[in-house]
């Protein structure tokens, strides 16, 4: 069972707000019509929802969620623009839950976001998309575990895989990229929260920074995207500098929004063709889909 509802979710005074899109009750029937829920683990928080693509070729994206590694939900993606965006892609989605904090690691978190590229890869055929093409998108703290399971190559190990059995890393807002340069960020709403999920030792917490394994290997490409807050900013920057020089094509952009509601914003929003980050993320998509 999931700690916390969402209505406490949007109550809480953190990075991990995020806010469940606004959908009317046909789109979310219509989008959510062909949702399986699947276990890739033994673990009752190892379960991801999956929605096949439009051909049994298609490519899949699979969705790593917020929440400050310790709440938040794959139900988030039912209703979502995201998800109604990209099935018109003609994309196979996924949205994956992870065991949480303080019960279970930061560690055991990324291994789980292996565990379920894996799973659905073994599973592929079955399910009806393309297991050679695979990109991993994920909001806030789910930024920061795509972005160590792009980077990090044991997590992919461990779970059978390498870097190269996915296509692409997209990290929406996150920070957590240099953990010990995050932890003194914003002390009073953040600190308790960083210092459970990354505790209090520096070799942990570079163990556990994408920025500090960003030498080759890595995920093939990166897309880097984050709002107006200086954290992010800088840690996006920094983490696609030292992948370039390890000679990984990393991009970076901004978009507007300060604070926690453009943090909330970029997840909410994204998929919206409205929202400037949507073609962005698309082109990306398209181009590390692309044969």
């Amino acid at each position: 069972m999931r700690r916390l509802a969402f209505a406490l979710l949007a109550a809480s005074a953190s990075l991990a707000l995020v806010t469940q899109p606004v959908a009317t009750a046909a789109q979310s029937r219509r989008a959510d019509s062909t949702v399986q829920t699947l276990a890739y683990g033994s673990d009752e928080e190892q379960v991801l929802d999956y929605w096949p693509g439009a051909r049994a070729d298609a490519p899949l994206v699979v969705f790593v969620h917020g929440g400050g590694w310790k709440r938040g939900d794959k139900n988030m993606m039912r209703g979502s623009d995201k998800l109604r965006h990209w099935q018109s892609q003609g994309y196979a989605v996924a949205s994956i839950n992870y065991r949480l904090v303080p019960d279970h690691t930061v560690e055991q978190q990324a291994a789980d976001v292996a565990s379920a590229v894996a799973y659905l890869k073994a599973e592929a055929s079955h399910l009806r998309f393309d297991a050679n093409r695979i990109a991993l998108v994920g909001h806030s703290a789910g930024a920061h575990l795509v972005a160590v399971a792009g980077t990090d190559p044991q997590h992919f190990r461990v779970a059978g895989l390498s870097m190269d059995d996915v296509v692409g890393i997209v990290p929406l807002d996150g920070a957590g990229f240099n953990v010990p340069d995050q932890m003194g960020e914003n002390p009073r709403l953040m600190g308790a929260t960083y210092r459970q999920a990354f505790g209090t030792d520096p070799a942990r917490q570079r163990a556990l920074s994408p920025t500090f394994h960003a030498a080759a290997p890595n995920a093939p490409a990166f897309l880097i995207l984050h709002v107006q807050r200086d954290d992010a900013r800088r840690q996006s920057n920094e983490l696609a500098e030292r992948l370039r020089v390890a000679g990984t094509p990393a991009s970076v952009q901004e978009f507007r929004g300060r604070g926690l509601r453009g943090h909330a914003q970029i997840n909410r929003d994204l998929g919206d063709p409205d929202y400037p980050a949507t073609p962005v993320v698309d082109a990306f998509l398209a181009r590390v889909f692309a044969r």
